[in-house]
């Protein structure tokens, strides 16, 4: 057990580093002046490697040479790799008016500097064409060889300054999206509709998505697999988290994501360190997981706000996000402890055996973490 714990050590930076590809995020604006726009945020690196959503780490994939050699080239060196690739991209998305496919061309490309390597460089690809105003609905196509992709319809009359925004639709394994409403006032979704969104968006922050979340609330765990204190534990976690998630998205308080995110981190390792020194939950302990509840509702708020969040139905799909991350973190907590606590936390080795060698590893994943997004 001693070697196979060094090794796993060894390993925590390359783990700590894993690279995924993100969905990326579509932003259709259809203008009554006749045309409409097509904003795609993603890896354009990912696209022209053959690297999508399946890999958990770009790694593991047969191309990550070549995309790491993409990931290093300037912004103007990337742009004319991937100019050969326009027609093949703009032949695999479509977008359809009514029951008929649109002819959709790239009118620009903006990519970023490299930047730090190990950071997936997202990149702005805007197609565009005509639509005609007798068009009701419209829908979306993006292939799941790119990568899994989010996507939102504005309705835009500049000259009477109205717009709307509909809702997010997450799509995966080649979905066509809903059909979005055209119609003067975007069609309203159900409320069931609201609440199933936001609630599945919440949990998937979480569950599989949100590691240094999941750290945390592991973290939490270790200390104690007694219900009275593990439950006032997360109940100050959650009271404190859904105060700054509820603030920031309304514009009241929020900290920039280079403060938020090395804090966020650095709480991880303090409650690996804590229960590694301390045998007992102690007062002081709850005041701590408020103050880092605190920090990762702000985390939850910038998730939440690249998602965007409905004007009709605000305060629905707050309560629903909060509610799916609360879900994560009670699955999490539920499969700590069928899986480790309930065979084994009355054993005399349970805490030198896990309790101790856990807390260690996600202390090394904080402080690296930490490090990582303060230097970078």
């Amino acid at each position: 057990m001693g070697n196979s714990f060094r090794l796993l050590l060894l390993c925590l930076p390359f783990w700590a580093c894993a690279d995924i590809v993100k969905p990326a995020l579509v932003e259709i604006s259809v203008h009554v002046d006749g045309h409409y726009e097509i904003e795609i945020r993603a890896s354009i690196e990912a696209m022209l490697t053959g690297i999508n959503s399946q890999y958990k780490n770009t790694k593991e994939s047969p191309n990550a040479k070549q995309y790491d050699v993409l990931r290093e080239m300037s912004a103007k060196e990337l742009e004319l790799a991937f100019k050969p690739f326009y027609q093949a991209f703009t032949n695999s998305v479509k977008l359809k008016l009514d029951d008929k496919l649109a002819p959709i061309e790239i009118t620009k490309v903006n990519i970023p500097v490299p930047g730090y390597t190990k950071v997936p460089r997202i990149s702005l690809i805007i197609l565009s064409g005509n639509i005609n105003r007798s068009v009701q609905t419209i829908s979306w196509f993006y292939p799941s060889d790119y990568a899994d992709n989010a996507v939102r319809v504005r309705q835009v009359d500049d000259s009477q300054k109205k717009w709307h925004w509909s809702n997010w639709q997450w799509l995966r394994d080649n979905q066509w999206s809903q059909p979005f409403s055209l119609k003067e006032v975007f069609h309203k979704p159900a409320l069931v509709t609201t609440i199933y969104t936001y609630t599945t968006a919440g949990f998937r922050h979480i569950l599989p998505k949100g590691l240094d979340h999941i750290l945390f609330i592991l973290g939490i765990f270790l200390l104690s697999v007694k219900i009275r204190p593990l439950l006032l534990q997360v109940t100050m976690f959650t009271i404190a988290h859904s105060i700054t998630l509820s603030l920031a998205m309304l514009n009241i308080f929020s900290l920039p994501a280079n403060i938020v995110e090395p804090l966020i981190a650095l709480s991880i390792a303090y409650v690996g360190i804590e229960n590694i020194i301390t045998k007992t939950i102690k007062p002081s302990r709850l005041i701590i997981v408020f103050i880092f509840g605190l920090l990762h509702g702000m985390g939850f708020a910038s998730m939440l706000s690249d998602f965007g969040m409905p004007k009709d139905a605000f305060a629905t799909a707050l309560i629903s996000f909060n509610v799916g991350v609360e879900l994560g973190q009670l699955t999490i907590i539920a499969l700590a402890f069928v899986f480790v606590a309930y065979w084994f936390r009355y054993k005399s080795w349970y805490r030198n055996v896990i309790v101790i060698p856990a807390s260690l590893i996600i202390s090394v994943i904080g402080l690296f973490w930490t490090y990582q997004r303060i230097a970078f």
